[in-house]
């Protein structure tokens, strides 16, 4: 009787764990679906395409006056990279300090550290706005790259706390053995505390490339209407304007598909790392 009792339990459990996937997996369907539709236009009363074609996969990356979205996925990748690791940097920098050094005002900018998190950064966006104005880094598409950057990376040291609390799981004897052998602080950063960490470098890095990659209101007010240094997140808007949304609705699924490969190639190659170093972690 209580075996009968687990069995429908277990099966009720996989029943809804099956139902949420489905809900989970079926929008990401819809757009894949639309994304090979081979009618035009926006709104259709069914869901499955009566026809499948690649036309819009092609016409998307033939670069036209209007949607030049190649270009707009090479910006979008050089300035995700680009904070990817300025960003990156910072934030194990930042953690190390805090987990490792002791002075007098740790707790407190700590503190400040965290109240200052709790506020969106596009708060600040208008200022932000006028300050690079101010500096000149909106004279030229290039240097609106360079400013998006510095904003992307400017507050990524604030975001120090999960990385820190992984630096606080790796014990200080292993420091103090480095330091005994004659090794800096930053070579007991670089040397040991790094190899140490994939797990959460694999993380920051992760959380630091999606960032920019989706981004649009600060991309959208530095660039402002400078269509040839657009991001993918401001390209993929203009799609959907009312004056373009019958003719690229599709391409702009498209471009959804396309837009989500950088982050899965992503993903699968540091996820070797991170089950590599996690492995070597339950060994040591």
């Amino acid at each position: 009787m209580m075996r009968s009792k687990k069995h429908i339990s277990n099966a009720l459990i996989h029943i809804l764990l099956a139902v949420l996937a489905i809900l989970w997996l079926l929008p990401i369907f819809y757009v894949i679906l639309t994304s090979f539709r081979a009618e035009p236009g926006s709104y259709k009363s069914y869901i499955w395409p009566r026809g499948f074609t690649l036309d819009n996969y092609v016409n998307l990356l033939t670069a036209n006056t209007l949607i030049n979205f190649p270009r707009w996925f090479l910006n979008t990748l050089i300035i995700s990279f680009c904070t990817m690791i300025v960003s990156t940097l910072l934030i194990l920098s930042v953690a190390y300090v805090m987990s490792r050094i002791q002075f007098k005002m740790r707790k407190p900018l700590m503190n400040i550290a965290l109240v200052l998190g709790m506020f969106p950064g596009f708060m600040s966006m208008i200022a932000i706005y006028y300050i690079l104005k101010g500096l000149g880094f909106l004279e030229s598409g290039t240097l609106k790259q360079i400013a998006l950057i510095m904003v992307y990376s400017g507050g990524a040291g604030l975001g120090f706390y999960i990385a820190k609390g992984f630096f606080d799981l790796i014990p200080t004897s292993l420091d103090e053995a480095a330091f005994l052998d004659g090794a800096t602080k930053w070579d007991t950063f670089w040397q040991i505390t790094v190899p140490l960490s994939k797990p959460i470098i694999t993380y920051t890095l992760l959380g630091a490339f999606m960032g920019p990659w989706v981004d649009f209101i600060f991309a959208k007010v530095i660039m402002g209407n400078d269509i040839e240094h657009y991001t993918i997140a401001i390209g993929l808007w203009v799609m959907l304007e009312k004056e373009y949304v019958e003719y690229f609705y599709t391409q702009f699924y498209a471009g959804c598909v396309l837009i989500s490969i950088p982050i899965a190639v992503l993903f699968l190659l540091t996820q070797k790392y991170y089950v590599e170093s996690m492995g070597g972690s339950v060994k040591g």
